[in-house]
């Protein structure tokens, strides 16, 4: 797959089209590169494009749109209420497709020197790209506005720009430029014009004043809507949720007696936070991304690839020092072979009528051996989160179910398998008995497996609900394993 970098520069105007209309244009006048979203608000007088590509076609794009913005965007007759501190306020680039960050970095360095250098703007690198620790936190850089930025300019050396003049640009002002991960823009708007409680609610639930890790907030005026706003900046949806965020923001909205109007998305939002937060929402026990139709069907369409994992390649997963692939996965191997042959027990024996069945037997096994390595992945991401973040709970409740219900499919398919092979072998040539004796023998171990890791996971189950689910479908599979390990030993003493 090709290299693919995500740029979202913000522009200081959000009211004049003319001017955005041309900022999409010099993004887009760049070959192999796709304008993905583009955002205007009046009140913030803000606008903000989304845009793709490989690496340096971005990086092109990106120096053309801050050309043209400090030609057509003059920072001494703006008026808004979203802080800035450039025409171009900042640039950053985003890593999303087989590409590293320290990519990102370098092409931020990049543009920044060249920005700096053709442009004569001050730039500032900031998160992952800074190479001044002080320069790292957005915030920081705009505190005081152009003006603040201006005095500490002049007078303190830690805030010389990493390129270009050491005073801001006549009417660019100066640029942010740099690198991190995904961000969502997320805004609740509140049903009050009295802006003093938008800004009491951003102070109580973000970070930096104790609130809610990885979450960014400042209460804003929406004079064209007569209501304030409560504007949001989630650095790691992984750790607050949006879900979270604007709980936290109805909670703190009703201890003033203020109603929350609605909440609003400024530019992409990754979907996986969007999942993340129907789950949560909606209390879902058993989802599964392949539910979501879109998912399913762009997997259907999708071309096969060109090579499946060897397997060499999965035995050398499976013996490296890292958690996954794991025992669930090599349950699930050991059920697929058993499943596999079963089926060619059936062909040999031209028994046609079960081919159907048994090959969807085979490929549900094999895909289990993915998703259990995916369902411990996130278990461990879940165990991450912070432990006072009133999600954590949920997320390991989810998850935890999810790393049983794998291996109990595990067990409940090899129990499957392993009660074909046996109806086959009855009636099986003497020459495919042989074969299909050794299946049952490992759908048997593969059933055993799956039922252990299922039977060691509940234990930390402490939704109840759930756990008694779960325990009756282990019974039932505990059963439909001694069943299959007797027609096994009668098999065997009839040898």
């Amino acid at each position: 797959m090709p290299p693919i970098i995500e740029c979202i520069p913000n522009f200081s105007d959000g009211r004049n089209p003319a001017i955005v209309q041309a900022l999409m244009a010099a993004v887009t006048s760049v070959p192999d590169v796709w304008l993905l979203n583009d955002t205007m608000d009046q009140d913030h007088h803000r606008s903000v494009l989304t845009f793709a590509g490989s690496p340096d076609a971005v990086g092109e794009a990106a120096f053309r749109a801050i050309k043209k913005a400090t030609e057509l965007i003059d920072l001494r007759k703006h008026k808004g209420v979203h802080p800035r501190i450039g025409a171009t306020d900042v640039v950053p680039f985003v890593p999303i497709q087989d590409i590293d960050m320290d990519e990102c970095v370098r092409l931020a360095r990049t543009i920044g020197q060249e920005v700096g250098t053709r442009l004569g703007i001050p730039v500032f690198l900031y998160e992952e790209a800074a190479s001044n620790p002080v320069h790292r936190r957005l915030e920081a850089i705009r505190e005081g506005g152009l003006k603040g930025l201006a005095s500490r300019m002049e007078h303190d050396r830690a805030w010389f720009p990493d390129f270009g003049p050491s005073h801001l640009h006549e009417t660019a002002g100066a640029i942010v430029i740099g690198a991190r991960q995904p961000l969502i823009a997320f805004n609740a708007n509140l049903n009050t014009n009295d802006l003093s409680i938008a800004k009491d609610i951003a102070r109580s639930i973000r970070q930096s004043n104790g609130g809610l890790p990885c979450l960014k907030a400042i209460g804003v005026g929406l004079a064209s809507r007569g209501m304030v706003q409560v504007a949001m900046n989630l650095t790691d949806y992984r750790v607050t949720s949006m879900h979270r965020a604007f709980q936290a923001a109805m909670t703190e909205a009703s201890k003033r007696g203020v109603e929350v109007a609605g909440s609003e998305l400024i530019g992409l939002v990754p979907q996986a936070a969007l999942d993340q937060t129907a789950v949560a929402s909606l209390h879902l026990e058993r989802f599964d991304r392949t539910q979501i139709l879109e998912t399913s069907i762009a997997k259907a369409m999708s071309p096969p690839k060109e090579t499946d994992p060897t397997l060499s390649d999965f035995l050398d997963a499976v013996a490296a020092a890292k958690p996954t692939p794991g025992g669930g996965s090599v349950a699930a191997l050991v059920g697929a072979l058993a499943a596999s042959l079963c089926l060619k027990g059936a062909r040999l024996d031209r028994r046609t009528d079960e081919e159907q069945d048994l090959a969807q037997l085979k490929d549900r096994l094999r895909q289990l051996i993915q998703a259990d390595a995916d369902a411990y992945a996130t278990l461990s991401d879940a165990y991450k989160i912070p432990k006072l973040d009133p999600d954590r709970q949920t997320s390991i409740t989810l998850a935890l179910h999810r790393a049983t219900e794998i291996p109990l499919n595990i067990a409940e398919a090899a129990c499957e398998a392993g009660r074909l092979l046996h109806t086959i072998c009855e009636s099986a040539k003497p020459l495919i008995r042989s074969d299909l004796t050794v299946g049952l023998h490992m759908a048997i171990a593969a059933a055993s497996a799956g039922l252990f890791t299922a039977k060691t996971n509940i234990q930390y189950q402490s939704n109840p609900q759930l756990t008694d689910r779960v325990l009756s479908r282990i019974k039932d599979c505990e059963r439909s394993l001694e069943d299959l390990k007797a027609l096994c030993y009668t098999r065997q003493s009839n040898l």
